[in-house]
């Protein structure tokens, strides 16, 4: 059984009400996206989550950079849980969360960063659990609704971050690029050394980059120990590193 709240150093995440729990991979893609736009070095006004769950990302993303946060969740209880955590936390005067779906999201903002870690289990079994299906699989959210409303919404200099299962990363990329979203960074992520990849962690820009940086990291090593890159990347959030 899950705990119904996961702490971190600077703001602790309630999680009873939600489909989604807080676990490692979403933690790590958060830390990732942050340390990539952190070293651009490049003004970040807006950012919008979609997909909020807990609120995880958008506390994490908020602890570091300095920008106004629209979270975006389609479960009326998820979006409630998301609410009273942006509520209790250090910044909750710059995030806010709707309770709708991305697509009847009205917005006039172009945003610098849109992140996402979507319902991705287009062919897995459903759950009797209709919260849980909501969260987990990809009907309320096909990848060209995403990608449409990741076109209309985002700066046409902004970033586009997405997590998605391994297997599942490149079949997007390709209707990414047909939505003309090109890769510019990718990392693919695995628990061990000995495990095969699980999740991939993706950038995509409106501009066509020559070069895209592919990258893979360890969650823990042989020893079950984090990884130094791991916890170089959790060390500001997770309580004990």
């Amino acid at each position: 059984m899950s705990n119904n709240y996961f702490r971190f150093k600077q703001f602790v995440v309630y999680q009873d009400k939600a489909a989604m729990k807080v676990c490692t991979d979403a933690c790590l893609f958060a830390a990732w996206v942050t340390e990539k736009m952190q070293n651009e070095k490049v003004k970040i006004e807006n950012i919008l989550d979609i997909g909020t769950g807990t609120g995880l990302l958008s506390l994490m993303l908020a602890q570091k950079l300095e920008a106004k946060i629209d979270a975006v969740e389609i479960d009326e209880q998820a979006a409630q849980q998301a609410k009273e955590n942006f509520e209790a936390s250090p910044w909750s005067g710059r995030i806010s969360v709707y309770n709708s779906s991305i697509q009847q999201f009205n917005s006039t903002t172009a945003y610098d960063i849109i992140i996402s870690n979507p319902p991705f289990f287009e062919q897995s079994l459903r759950s009797t659990n209709e919260q849980k299906n909501v969260a987990k699989h990809s009907g309320s959210l096909p990848a060209n609704e995403l990608l449409r409303v990741v076109n209309t919404l985002l700066n046409p200099e902004g970033i586009f971050a997405i997590l998605l299962p391994y297997f599942e990363f490149k079949r997007f990329e390709l209707i990414a690029k047909e939505k003309q979203l090109h890769l510019v960074q990718k990392t693919d992520i695995r628990q061990t050394p000995s495990h095969s990849f699980f999740r991939s962690m993706g950038i995509f820009s409106k501009q066509i980059s020559g070069q895209q940086n592919c990258e893979a990291i360890c969650i823990k090593d042989y020893d079950n120990q984090y990884t130094a890159c791991f916890n170089n990347l959790l060390k500001d959030y997770y309580l004990h590193i």
